[in-house]
């Protein structure tokens, strides 16, 4: 399944770049003459596995020369210059490349599918140790799931330093789901999980969940789930919908009032994405998924830290701040709450506050999950 992406040219090739099963791939077509006719000759830029490569032109009107940007999971960004000209595509001059940052060595990326309450098949990601997933000696691990599922913005590979420090380092495992209404599989992807379809997201994120676990990557127990802004949704309402699926849950920045969102801060710019509470049929899907409605005494919850911040100008901090209230009212006590100052709609204002915040939410995480740190 491949979905388009972009496109761009330099003086006599035309780049055509798309998502081939959360894979990035590059054609570059060039037109060539041959006893007066011409034709398009094409050939795929090379890549790794498990990259995300993006080209660009450093002059398109001048020459065949490209910038090409290459992340990946577990190996630092590298910044190269290449020319398309020359027949051997490999032959690429490191320009950049960052520093490591953590022991990608054990290391390895598997890619899977789950199938997902109405029997669409779900892709997700999963780094960890090898020794730890391979089949053969495959154990149930502290596994961290993170989602996004939204605006259809697709969860390509990049450096996993903060879960690389504090995760896989400690023998964890990280698992991605690219969920509809992402933007991996084009606009049709996204679309199937916008406004009064939003439920899906939700199904597919628990789909991968059980598959993780069904699979022996991970048990209930031992699966924390993580994401930030509509991604705090995706896991507010997992929370809420499957509590027995998750050990722990950080909830960041996230919108959970989905009745009362349009009338704070950017909310209402968001109603093509989410639908519109004024609108009956509208109400009633946001109604039947709204976290902040649903959360009930005498429920089982998993640990959950709620995180926001007070100069947060996109999703307003009362999301966060009603939803633990809420939930310490009906008598939660593993409910917890962090409430940064600075920052506005991430964590922390500058490199040493976020880096102390991924260190508190990894500590949270892996002390739930594993019982030591």
């Amino acid at each position: 399944v491949t979905s388009a992406c972009d496109w761009t040219n330099t003086q006599n090739v035309l780049i055509v770049s798309w998502l081939d099963d959360v894979e990035s791939r590059s054609m570059l077509w060039q037109p060539q003459e041959h006893d007066g006719i011409w034709t398009w000759q094409s050939r795929l830029f090379p890549a790794r596995a498990s990259s995300q490569v993006d080209v660009s032109p450093v002059e398109d009107t001048l020459n065949d020369e490209v910038f090409v940007d290459v992340d990946d999971y577990l190996l630092p960004p590298e910044y190269w210059l290449a020319d398309l000209a020359q027949a051997d595509l490999q032959q690429w001059e490191l320009l950049d490349r960052w520093p490591t940052q953590f022991d990608a060595g054990p290391l390895t990326v598997i890619r899977s599918h789950a199938r997902s309450a109405d029997g669409t098949s779900v892709p997700f990601t999963v780094i960890g140790p090898e020794a730890v997933l391979e089949r053969g000696t495959r154990k149930a691990s502290p596994c961290l799931l993170t989602g996004y599922g939204g605006f259809a913005i697709a969860l390509t590979p990049q450096y996993l330093v903060g879960s690389g420090i504090g995760w896989l380092e400690h023998g964890g495992v990280v698992a991605i789901a690219h969920i509809r209404g992402g933007g991996e599989y084009g606009t049709a992807w996204h679309v199937d999980a916008q406004r009064e379809h939003r439920q899906r997201s939700f199904d597919d994120f628990t789909a991968v969940a059980g598959q993780l676990i069904a699979d022996g990557y991970t048990s209930a127990a031992q699966l924390g789930i993580k994401g930030g802004s509509n991604g705090g949704l995706l896991v507010g309402a997992c929370m809420v919908q499957r509590p027995e699926l998750f050990g722990a849950v950080v909830c960041e920045v996230p919108l959970l009032d989905m009745q009362r969102y349009p009338l704070l801060h950017a909310g209402a710019s968001w109603i093509d994405e989410y639908g519109d509470p004024e609108d009956a049929e509208e109400a009633r899907a946001l109604a039947a998924y709204s976290p902040y409605h649903h959360v009930k005494p005498g429920v089982a919850y998993p640990a959950t830290l709620f995180t926001t911040s007070t100069s947060d100008d996109r999703v307003h901090p009362s999301h966060a701040r009603k939803m633990v209230a809420r939930m310490q009212q009906q008598g939660h006590a593993n409910v917890w709450y962090l409430e940064n100052t600075e920052g506005g709609h991430g964590p922390g204002s500058d490199s040493l506050e976020r880096a102390q915040y991924d260190a508190l939410i990894y500590r949270f995480l892996w002390t739930t999950l594993a019982g030591n740190w």
